[in-house]
């Protein structure tokens, strides 16, 4: 595949050295500096691109989404702090019949900790001795708190348990790509679910079988869609 890596932070970097490693083409990267407001991401550029995976900031995703769809790309998105834009973008998705997959997280292993929360969730449902409660820590460059995963991981554990609010505490230092835990605590015990990230690979791996997978496919997907199917 010709891909073009939009976002040349840590991830883009991670992506873009891993799409080496596989096979593919890096036919461009772009960064920050290039790009304000999308205006890098000209038909030119993007001639002969197979898809392309967007790891940018909240404050540039937006416009980036609008020139890839605008140009027919297959579109990848890591980004996060940007859902109150996407019922927009889905429509532009649609009226351009475009792909877009977007997730706040990437990693095979977060997802499946998101469905063993539902199900802890559920489990602890009307015990009310138990506090539920959710931590998550990022590197101190990350922009948005809470995380977009920590946001995703709330809606899933109030999925099984409405009763409960699962208060978040976010946490921005050192460099750890990132650690996500569910506590229920008690007054004799605690039960506590976690994720921690090793690397950042794992999140690129993530997003290059997202894009391995959409070109062909038309409208909105997430990734969990990708990984379950209709089994969500």
């Amino acid at each position: 595949m010709r891909l073009a890596i939009v976002g040349n932070g840590r991830m883009g970097r991670a992506v873009a050295e891993l799409a080496e490693e596989r096979g593919h083409v890096v036919h461009a990267v772009v960064g920050r500096q290039e790009n304000a407001g999308g205006a890098a991401l000209t038909p030119e550029l993007l001639a002969g691109v197979d898809a392309a995976i967007e790891f940018t900031r909240p404050d540039a995703v937006v416009a980036n989404l609008e020139r890839l769809i605008e140009a027919g790309v297959p579109t990848v998105t890591g980004t996060t702090g940007w859902s109150s834009e996407l019922p927009r973008i889905a429509r532009l998705v649609e009226a351009r019949r475009g792909a877009l997959l977007h997730a706040a997280n990437f990693s095979v292993g977060v997802h499946l900790f998101l469905r063993a929360a539902r199900d802890l969730a559920a489990r602890f449902a009307g015990r009310p001795e138990f506090d539920g409660f959710i931590l998550e820590e990022h590197h101190a460059g990350k922009v948005d708190a809470p995380s977009g995963t920590a946001v995703v991981l709330r809606a899933q554990l109030r999925r099984s348990d409405p009763a409960r609010e699962f208060p978040i505490t976010s946490i921005r230092a050192g460099a750890f790509p990132g650690t996500h835990v569910v506590t229920y605590d008690a007054t004799h015990d605690t039960v506590a679910l976690t994720h921690v990230a090793r690397s950042r690979r794992g999140f690129a791996a993530g997003a290059l079988a997202a894009a391995e997978w959409l070109p062909g496919r038309a409208g909105v997907h997430d990734f969990e869609a990708m990984l379950f199917g209709g089994d969500q």
